[in-house]
């Protein structure tokens, strides 16, 4: 079998074609950047490529050279190159300067809301901010709704938080980062989701399974990257409302100033609340928690001539309430959820410049401050954190770009007390670790080697080695494979803070180990033209085998939750197929399946994890008129059946059954776009389904088979909603 695997990759590797790669940048009277969006294209040929946010691109070489290729974008002089056979082992700088004739330009374009970048040897998907437009509102929580990759649901039926899941495993196994910072870990982690609003987000990247070793030893299931707005490309002034029939209101705004030709700021502030109780299924519990968020950040950025920076702030508060209708936290005979959570954190970036473009050194500092506050009945939760984050990166090529490599250190600091009524979780952490990453980029395949040593304090020495690896076929076939380890140190109060929502007891295990995983997959992604426009068709595999796991056991009781280190096996199996395809002009339709074999020992049993589907299904439709005035988009989500924990008992004798049923949800937003302003409408559940009996027990919250946890479907109805978008766009001369 080795022999057949070892000759069908060879077949890959001698049978691709060559591929340039290269960077496009634009030069004006004074200032030189790199050009996004810009055109390489082979005279004669449709073999053709676009430059992506860095500029950079990647294109297969023809079969025949020497051959022109042509360069252009907007607001610049086109230009032609020669290439040779010489340049497969070289990568290009092209400059191309403005167009000085034009007084004003005025540059519309139509970006993919999603994309795959084909320069990157792992599968990562873009998300633009078009693609986030989509989604009703208004936080990060809320902005997969037109992804087939990342799933979001509803922890509990009461307190409202919501959680992420990749490959069918917790968003916990999710390195999450802002700008490459890790973010939304620790206290963060149950309801840091609702924090980050959308309308601040310019991109988000999507990685499964294991990431770089330059990001850290997280990612476990995947990685997904969080880009803000940027000060200097940002909006000169954004203005964002919404309201919805269920009475939540948001307001966004931000404000990116350019101070000089080196100093440009930018301003983000964020408002929400909660005003109307909401009990559409009759429960007598609040559907929606109410209460408020505040949000804020201002960042800064400098651009010298040998140095870089940009350095900020970011700060949330939140205080909501959930619970019985009319539950207030003083109640005596009232079940109520109560949320108060405040952060701060200070970040920093800098980067030192040097003749060589292909050599740069750059240094991330991150300090962050969290305070949560729970209570759910009778039971409290309390934590406060302190983190601290340095990450150090130097790269650079050796002889030519064919060879480059990157090392660093980098050193994490916890300071973390947690207290769940007589259970008691402080630790103080701390893990120095340095790395190294090779990539050699070759005529037919692309790999990268990386690994990195961490030293922790509470847990001693770990290694983590990673493997990306990337084929061409062809000028529009692309293979990938990857391979790696990482590990985590679980928190099992505020990882499973949802289950507090019940009558459970937790009882911890006497030792916690960190938790590690082994991941191997690949990806084979074909672009082909179907009755003469673009389609993609994506397809990939994951297996995610744990050795070591902290498992949250719900099925071994119905009155407790054990968290028990890993005594039997433990894996993930996720294949997920993604067809876009492009039926006419500005109308693009993507349909997605997922299968997940999510399974582990629980009450002595190899089985399902509960609340995991193995089916999912997505469909999204979006178009977009020729003016541009009008926008159209309709999502449906499929969600099969999933294992439920048991209830052996319960008051009120009602049967809960031990599966879900399978349901589709479906959500539309139609959007007028008139000059600065943009007025949208849409629903969302608009198929009007409601998971019946929600809560274990509702009448008897105090009771001991009380458990707002097994929820599975919305339990709220159709959702209408109205919203505006004001913007005011810098002036680019």
């Amino acid at each position: 079998m080795k022999y057949i695997i070892f000759s069908i990759f060879l077949l890959c590797v001698l049978g691709v074609e060559a591929q340039l790669t290269g960077i496009v940048y634009g030069r004006n009277a004074k200032t030189k950047e790199a050009i996004i969006g810009a055109k390489v294209q082979f005279i004669e040929t449709n073999i053709g490529a676009i430059t992506d946010n860095d500029g950079k691109f990647e294109i297969v070489l023809p079969d025949s050279l020497p051959r022109k290729m042509a360069i252009s974008a907007i607001g610049y002089l086109s230009d032609t190159v020669l290439i040779t056979k010489k340049d497969k082992f070289t990568s290009l700088e092209i400059t191309l300067f403005s167009d000085l004739l034009l007084d004003e330009i005025i540059i519309q374009a139509r970006l993919d809301g999603t994309s795959i970048n084909r320069l990157n040897p792992l599968l990562v998907e873009q998300i633009s901010s078009n693609e986030l437009r989509k989604a009703a509102c208004c936080n990060l929580s809320e902005s997969f709704e037109t992804n087939a990759s990342v799933d979001v649901s509803i922890t509990d039926a009461v307190s409202g938080a919501k959680r992420i899941q990749m490959m069918g495993l917790d968003g916990i196994y999710t390195q999450i980062q802002i700008e490459n910072i890790p973010a939304l870990r620790g206290l963060e982690s149950s309801f840091g989701l609702n924090s980050i609003p959308g309308t601040w987000v310019e991109s988000m990247q999507i990685t499964k399974g294991s990431g770089n070793v330059v990001n850290g030893y997280e990612s476990m299931a995947g990685l997904i990257n969080i880009e803000f707005k940027k000060p200097e490309e940002m909006e000169k002034l954004y203005l964002n409302g919404y309201g919805n029939i269920f009475g939540r209101y948001e307001f966004n705004t931000h404000s990116g100033i350019k101070l000089n030709n080196k100093w440009s700021t930018g301003i983000f502030a964020h408002a929400s609340t909660n005003t109307q109780e909401v009990d559409n299924n009759n429960d007598g519990f609040r559907d929606l928690p109410l209460g408020t968020l505040f949000s804020g950040m201002n960042r800064w950025k400098y651009t010298g001539e040998k140095f870089e920076s940009q350095f900020g702030i970011r700060a949330y508060y939140e205080d909501k309430s959930s619970g019985q209708l009319n539950a207030e936290r003083n109640s005596q005979n009232l079940y109520g959820t109560f949320l108060n959570q405040k952060s701060f954190d200070a970040f920093a970036k800098t980067g030192f410049l040097f003749k060589s473009r292909f050599k740069s050194l750059g240094v991330i500092y991150n300090a962050k401050y969290q305070k949560l506050d729970f209570l759910a009945g009778n039971k409290t939760f309390s934590g406060e954190e302190k983190r601290g984050y340095i990450n150090v990166l130097f790269d650079d090529i050796i002889g030519s770009t064919i060879h480059k490599y990157k090392i660093g250190t980098s050193i994490v600091y916890q300071d973390i007390n947690q207290k769940l009524d007589s259970l008691q979780n402080d630790r103080v952490e701390y893990t120095p670790g340095i790395y190294g990453e090779y990539t050699y980029t070759g005529i037919r395949f692309t790999g990268v080697v990386g690994a990195r040593y961490d030293y922790d304090n509470l847990f001693k020495h770990q290694f983590t080695p990673r493997f990306h690896g990337k084929v061409i076929i062809n000028e529009n076939t692309d293979f990938r494979v990857t391979a790696g380890r990482g590990w985590r140190v679980p928190n099992y109060m505020i990882d499973n803070l949802s289950l507090m929502v019940s009558s459970r007891l937790f009882i911890p295990t006497q030792e916690l180990r960190p938790e590690v995983s082994y991941n191997f997959g690949g990806s084979f992604v074909q672009r082909y033209s179907l009755f003469g426009r673009k389609s993609t068709l994506t397809l990939d595999y994951y297996h995610t085998l744990f050795t070591e796991q902290l498992i949250v056991d719900r099925d071994a009781s119905q009155y407790a939750v054990y968290f028990r280190n890993l005594s039997g096996r433990s894996f993930s199996n996720a294949f997920q197929a993604e067809w876009m395809i492009e039926p006419f002009r500005n109308f693009v339709v993507r349909l997605a399946y997922k299968y997940l074999e999510v399974k582990a020992v629980f009450d002595d049993k190899l089985q399902q994890k509960v609340m995991v589907p193995k089916h999912r299904g997505f469909v999204n439709l979006a178009y977009i008129t020729r003016n541009k005035k009008w926008e159209f988009d309709f999502t449906a989500n499929y969600r099969g059946e999933a294992r439920l924990t048991a209830v052996e008992f319960s008051s009120d004798n009602k049967d809960y059954g031990l599966n879900s049923k399978a349901y589709a949800l479906f959500n539309s937003q139609i959007t007028y776009n008139y000059k600065k302003l943009s007025v949208y409408l849409g629903g969302e559940n608009l198929g009007n389904f409601k998971q019946k009996n929600a809560i274990v027990d509702a009448q008897n919250p105090f009771g001991s088979t009380f458990d707002a946890t097994r929820i599975w479907a919305p339990v709220m109805g159709t959702n209408i909603y109205l919203g505006f978008r004001y913007q005011i766009n810098k002036t680019k001369k």
